[in-house]
């Protein structure tokens, strides 16, 4: 089976070269989000990292649902940080809010240097196509 590559026309601009979402052996991949908006790309990124995530999560959202899933196909997250020390605590009470506490997804979160744009948080997920 060849792989599907997914340009959404409802998802966040692209900030480089890739596509939204790539389907392979079962799996959705969702390029990491940032905190832009999906409607007006000309929008300065919200402040603070509780923002950010939920817009994250909302653009998150926003492409699975254009590929008839939801959290609950979520099966892994990678989560980038940029001030890991400062905004660890906050995000995980907000993400925790997202699913279940007896379905949550795998996950990796790691501090790195930067962000695309100047985010200071960026999400990307795999998801089982049912």
């Amino acid at each position: 089976m060849h792989p599907i590559f997914h340009l959404l026309p409802n998802a966040p601009r692209p900030v480089a070269p890739y596509s939204h979402a790539v389907e392979a052996g079962g799996f959705v991949f969702v390029t990491g989000q940032l905190a832009t908006d999906a409607d007006n790309d000309d929008l300065p990124l919200p402040e603070g990292i509780e923002a950010q995530t939920a817009k994250v999560m909302g653009n998150l959202q926003r492409v699975l649902g254009s590929l008839g899933l939801d959290l609950s196909h979520v099966v892994s997250v990678r989560i980038f940080l940029t001030e890991f020390n400062r905004d660890y605590a906050a995000m995980n009470a907000l993400y925790a809010t997202y699913f279940p506490a007896d379905r949550r997804p795998a996950r990796t979160t790691v501090g790195v240097t930067g962000l695309a744009r100047g985010g200071i948080i960026e999400i990307d997920m795999v998801a089982a196509r049912p």
